[in-house]
C-alpha cells in the first residue's frame, strides 16, 4: 500500500474550522447520497478517490471518512459485508491517518459500541493498516482506560508483531500494570500480558526496572 496523504494540518486548527469544513462537504455527500448509498456504490466512489489528484487534505479526508463510514459502522449488528470492508480498505490505503482519527478513534471511544465494531477495528489492524498506523491505533487505545472491549484491539496490534517505539511500549506496560486489579478474573487480560512478555521480554524488563 502507498500513503500519499497531504500534509497534516497544524494542531492549532480549532474545532470550528473542522465544523466549517464539514458544512462545506456535507452538501456534496448529500447530493451524491454517499451517507446512505449502496455499499457497491461506496466501493466505486472510494476507488475514484484513489485516482483523485491532487490528494484531499488531511482535514477534508477526515470529514469525508466520518460522513461516509461512521454511521454505517456504528449501526452494524452483524459482520460487515465484503463491499463495506472493500470500501474501508480502499479509503484507508490512501488516507490512513485521517481515517484513524475520524473513524477508528470515535469507535474506540463509543461506550455503546458492540462486539461487531470491535471486530471490525481488529480486522482493519490485522489486514489493512500499515505498521505506522497500527501503532497509531494502539496510541489511541492507550489514551483511554483499558476495558474488556478494548483488549482485543491491543491483542490484534500485538499479533502484527511490529516493533513498538519504547515510549509506546512503556505506556502499554504501565496501563497493564495500573489496571491489573480491574482484570483479576479476565482471561483476555492474562493472554495480553503473556503476549507482551513473550514479544517484548527484554524491553519489559528494562521498563519495569
Amino acid at each position: 500500500m502507498t500513503h500519499r496523504e497531504a500534509a497534516v494540518e497544524p494542531r492549532g486548527a480549532g474545532q470550528s474550522s473542522q465544523a466549517e469544513l464539514a458544512a462545506e462537504i456535507q452538501p456534496f455527500t448529500q447530493f451524491l447520497q454517499l451517507s446512505t448509498c449502496s455499499e457497491r456504490l461506496l466501493v466505486r466512489f472510494c476507488s475514484w478517490l484513489l485516482a483523485l489528484s491532487p490528494d484531499l487534505s488531511h482535514a477534508s479526508a477526515a470529514v469525508l471518512a466520518e460522513q461516509l463510514f461512521l454511521a454505517r459502522v456504528l449501526a452494524l449488528a452483524q459482520p460487515p459485508s465484503r463491499h463495506l470492508m472493500a470500501a474501508l480498505a480502499s479509503f484507508c490505503s490512501k488516507y490512513a491517518r485521517p481515517f484513524c482519527r475520524a473513524l477508528v478513534a470515535p469507535i474506540l471511544r463509543e461506550p455503546a459500541a458492540a462486539s461487531e465494531q470491535t471486530k471490525l477495528v481488529c480486522e482493519l489492524v490485522e489486514e489493512c493498516l500499515e505498521p505506522e498506523y497500527v501503532r497509531l491505533v494502539l496510541s489511541q487505545v492507550l489514551e483511554m482506560p483499558l476495558s474488556e472491549r478494548l483488549l482485543p484491539v491491543v491483542q490484534a496490534v500485538l499479533a502484527r508483531q511490529e516493533a513498538l517505539p519504547p515510549e509506546l511500549l512503556e505506556l502499554l506496560v504501565l496501563a497493564l500494570c495500573r489496571q491489573a486489579p480491574d482484570f483479576a478474573a479476565s482471561l483476555n487480560y492474562a493472554k495480553l500480558v503473556t503476549a507482551v512478555l513473550t514479544l517484548y521480554q527484554s524491553h519489559v524488563s528494562v521498563t519495569s526496572s
